[in-house]
Protein backbone atom coordinates (compact mmCIF):
# COMPACT_ATOMS: atom_id res chain seq x y z
CA UNK A 1 0.00 0.00 0.00
CA UNK A 2 1.68 3.33 -0.75
CA UNK A 3 1.80 5.73 1.71
CA UNK A 4 1.44 10.01 1.56
CA UNK A 5 4.26 11.47 3.29
CA UNK A 6 3.13 13.80 6.02
CA UNK A 7 4.31 16.75 4.42
CA UNK A 8 3.16 15.74 1.12
CA UNK A 9 -0.55 15.47 2.85
CA UNK A 10 0.08 18.60 4.47
CA UNK A 11 0.42 20.21 1.74
CA UNK A 12 -2.28 18.82 -0.78
CA UNK A 13 -4.66 19.68 2.31
CA UNK A 14 -3.56 22.93 1.84
CA UNK A 15 -4.22 23.08 -1.69
CA UNK A 16 -7.42 21.51 -1.42
CA UNK A 17 -8.21 24.37 1.22
CA UNK A 18 -7.10 27.49 -0.70
CA UNK A 19 -9.21 26.54 -3.32
CA UNK A 20 -12.57 25.88 -1.00
CA UNK A 21 -11.86 29.35 0.57
CA UNK A 22 -10.24 31.50 -2.68
CA UNK A 23 -13.03 30.72 -4.99
CA UNK A 24 -15.26 32.91 -2.63
CA UNK A 25 -13.25 35.45 -1.62
CA UNK A 26 -12.15 36.18 -5.33
CA UNK A 27 -16.04 36.57 -6.16
CA UNK A 28 -16.04 39.12 -3.00
CA UNK A 29 -13.35 41.18 -4.09
CA UNK A 30 -14.49 41.69 -7.45
CA UNK A 31 -18.19 42.65 -6.24
CA UNK A 32 -19.63 45.44 -7.65
CA UNK A 33 -20.53 48.92 -6.46
CA UNK A 34 -24.12 49.78 -5.65
CA UNK A 35 -25.95 52.31 -6.06
CA UNK A 36 -27.68 53.86 -2.47
CA UNK A 37 -30.79 56.51 -2.06
CA UNK A 38 -29.91 58.69 1.45
CA UNK A 39 -27.22 55.69 2.34
CA UNK A 40 -29.49 52.92 2.04
CA UNK A 41 -29.27 50.44 -0.47
CA UNK A 42 -31.39 50.54 -3.66
CA UNK A 43 -33.40 47.24 -4.37
CA UNK A 44 -36.22 48.37 -6.01
CA UNK A 45 -35.95 50.24 -9.45
CA UNK A 46 -35.56 54.02 -9.51
CA UNK A 47 -36.34 56.26 -12.17
CA UNK A 48 -33.55 58.92 -12.69
CA UNK A 49 -32.88 62.26 -14.95
CA UNK A 50 -28.99 63.03 -15.63
CA UNK A 51 -28.49 66.31 -16.92
CA UNK A 52 -25.44 68.71 -18.74
CA UNK A 53 -25.99 71.93 -19.09
CA UNK A 54 -23.82 70.88 -22.22
CA UNK A 55 -21.57 67.90 -23.35
CA UNK A 56 -20.13 67.01 -26.96
CA UNK A 57 -19.35 64.46 -28.81
CA UNK A 58 -16.19 64.64 -30.90
CA UNK A 59 -15.24 62.91 -34.27
CA UNK A 60 -12.12 63.75 -35.89
CA UNK A 61 -12.67 67.44 -37.21
CA UNK A 62 -16.18 68.22 -36.32
CA UNK A 63 -16.94 68.89 -32.73
CA UNK A 64 -21.04 68.37 -31.99
CA UNK A 65 -22.46 69.67 -28.80
CA UNK A 66 -26.12 69.60 -27.34
CA UNK A 67 -27.37 72.58 -24.69
CA UNK A 68 -28.70 70.70 -22.72
CA UNK A 69 -27.64 66.79 -23.12
CA UNK A 70 -30.42 64.90 -21.12
CA UNK A 71 -30.52 61.00 -20.64
CA UNK A 72 -33.12 59.13 -18.21
CA UNK A 73 -32.38 55.66 -16.44
CA UNK A 74 -33.49 53.35 -14.33
CA UNK A 75 -31.37 51.90 -11.92
CA UNK A 76 -31.33 49.58 -9.00
CA UNK A 77 -28.59 47.09 -7.36
CA UNK A 78 -25.26 47.85 -9.70
CA UNK A 79 -27.49 48.41 -12.59
CA UNK A 80 -29.23 50.61 -14.66
CA UNK A 81 -31.07 50.98 -18.00
CA UNK A 82 -31.16 54.42 -20.35
CA UNK A 83 -34.84 54.54 -21.45
CA UNK A 84 -34.67 58.08 -22.83
CA UNK A 85 -32.38 60.34 -24.57
CA UNK A 86 -34.39 63.09 -25.79
CA UNK A 87 -31.76 65.64 -26.79
CA UNK A 88 -32.62 68.87 -28.44
CA UNK A 89 -30.16 72.32 -29.38
CA UNK A 90 -27.73 70.55 -31.11
CA UNK A 91 -24.58 72.57 -32.98
CA UNK A 92 -21.34 72.00 -34.39
CA UNK A 93 -18.00 73.82 -34.06
CA UNK A 94 -17.58 74.09 -37.77
CA UNK A 95 -19.77 77.50 -39.47
CA UNK A 96 -20.72 75.20 -42.49
CA UNK A 97 -22.35 72.30 -41.00
CA UNK A 98 -25.52 72.18 -38.88
CA UNK A 99 -26.77 69.40 -37.46
CA UNK A 100 -30.77 68.50 -38.92
CA UNK A 101 -31.74 66.12 -36.23
CA UNK A 102 -29.83 63.52 -33.51
CA UNK A 103 -31.77 60.59 -32.10
CA UNK A 104 -30.68 57.68 -30.17
CA UNK A 105 -31.60 54.37 -31.66
CA UNK A 106 -31.76 50.31 -30.69
CA UNK A 107 -32.81 52.15 -26.63
CA UNK A 108 -32.73 50.85 -24.18
CA UNK A 109 -29.05 50.67 -23.49
CA UNK A 110 -27.50 48.78 -20.58
CA UNK A 111 -25.67 50.09 -17.90
CA UNK A 112 -23.72 48.99 -14.99
CA UNK A 113 -21.55 50.19 -11.96
CA UNK A 114 -17.86 49.29 -11.82
CA UNK A 115 -14.97 49.76 -9.69
CA UNK A 116 -11.52 50.56 -11.27
CA UNK A 117 -8.84 51.16 -8.44
CA UNK A 118 -10.28 53.35 -5.93
CA UNK A 119 -12.83 54.81 -8.01
CA UNK A 120 -15.93 54.02 -9.11
CA UNK A 121 -17.52 54.25 -13.00
CA UNK A 122 -20.82 54.05 -14.66
CA UNK A 123 -20.43 52.15 -17.79
CA UNK A 124 -22.93 52.74 -20.44
CA UNK A 125 -23.51 49.93 -23.18
CA UNK A 126 -24.84 49.63 -26.77
CA UNK A 127 -24.84 53.70 -27.34
CA UNK A 128 -25.92 54.11 -30.66
CA UNK A 129 -26.65 57.94 -31.83
CA UNK A 130 -27.96 58.16 -35.87
CA UNK A 131 -26.67 62.23 -36.38
CA UNK A 132 -27.62 63.95 -39.64
CA UNK A 133 -25.88 66.78 -40.95
CA UNK A 134 -26.90 69.60 -43.31
CA UNK A 135 -24.91 72.20 -44.60
CA UNK A 136 -24.41 73.00 -48.54
CA UNK A 137 -20.45 73.37 -47.67
CA UNK A 138 -20.23 70.69 -45.17
CA UNK A 139 -18.43 67.56 -46.13
CA UNK A 140 -20.51 65.66 -44.41
CA UNK A 141 -24.12 67.54 -45.31
CA UNK A 142 -27.29 64.83 -46.12
CA UNK A 143 -25.36 62.40 -43.93
CA UNK A 144 -26.24 60.07 -41.01
CA UNK A 145 -23.08 59.09 -38.54
CA UNK A 146 -23.55 56.81 -36.20
CA UNK A 147 -21.68 56.77 -32.82
CA UNK A 148 -22.18 53.26 -31.80
CA UNK A 149 -19.85 51.69 -28.49
CA UNK A 150 -20.09 52.07 -24.91
CA UNK A 151 -18.42 54.83 -22.30
CA UNK A 152 -17.35 54.94 -18.98
CA UNK A 153 -18.09 58.16 -16.70
CA UNK A 154 -16.45 59.12 -13.35
CA UNK A 155 -19.15 59.13 -10.31
CA UNK A 156 -18.75 61.71 -7.87
CA UNK A 157 -20.84 61.32 -4.45
CA UNK A 158 -20.13 65.06 -3.36
CA UNK A 159 -21.80 65.82 -6.03
CA UNK A 160 -23.99 63.40 -7.41
CA UNK A 161 -22.64 63.35 -10.65
CA UNK A 162 -21.41 61.53 -13.58
CA UNK A 163 -17.79 62.95 -15.52
CA UNK A 164 -17.66 61.54 -18.90
CA UNK A 165 -14.26 62.21 -20.84
CA UNK A 166 -11.36 61.17 -23.02
CA UNK A 167 -9.71 59.88 -19.57
CA UNK A 168 -12.88 58.14 -17.86
CA UNK A 169 -12.91 56.03 -21.13
CA UNK A 170 -9.66 54.98 -20.85
CA UNK A 171 -10.43 54.19 -17.62
CA UNK A 172 -13.15 51.61 -18.23
CA UNK A 173 -11.22 50.22 -21.46
CA UNK A 174 -14.63 51.29 -23.06
CA UNK A 175 -14.83 53.06 -26.37
CA UNK A 176 -17.67 55.15 -28.74
CA UNK A 177 -16.78 54.93 -32.91
CA UNK A 178 -18.13 56.50 -36.01
CA UNK A 179 -16.95 56.93 -39.33
CA UNK A 180 -14.72 54.30 -38.59
CA UNK A 181 -12.89 56.28 -35.77
CA UNK A 182 -12.60 56.31 -32.09
CA UNK A 183 -14.42 59.27 -31.17
CA UNK A 184 -14.49 61.48 -27.72
CA UNK A 185 -17.88 62.25 -25.11
CA UNK A 186 -17.14 65.06 -22.60
CA UNK A 187 -19.59 66.42 -20.02
CA UNK A 188 -20.46 66.48 -16.48
CA UNK A 189 -23.87 65.10 -15.80
CA UNK A 190 -25.84 65.79 -12.60
CA UNK A 191 -28.01 62.51 -11.58
CA UNK A 192 -32.10 63.09 -9.94
CA UNK A 193 -34.08 60.58 -8.47
CA UNK A 194 -36.89 60.79 -10.07
CA UNK A 195 -39.14 58.13 -8.80
CA UNK A 196 -40.63 57.75 -5.83
CA UNK A 197 -37.62 58.50 -3.81
CA UNK A 198 -37.58 61.92 -5.85
CA UNK A 199 -34.80 64.54 -4.67
CA UNK A 200 -33.40 62.18 -2.22
CA UNK A 201 -29.27 61.70 -2.37
CA UNK A 202 -28.19 59.01 -4.84
CA UNK A 203 -24.81 57.48 -4.25
CA UNK A 204 -22.14 55.30 -4.76
CA UNK A 205 -20.41 52.64 -2.85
Amino acid sequence: MTTIRKPVRVLALGLIAGLLWGFPLASSAEASPLWHVNGKLLEEPEATLSHATESSLTIPGLTTSCKPFVYKMTISGSTGSVTSVPLSNCFTNVKACTVASIKAQKLPWSAKLVTVETSNYLVIEGINLAILYAGEECVLSETTVEVTGSAGGLYDNATESVTFSAATISATKTSLKALGAAIDWTGVFTMLTTGLRIGESLTVS
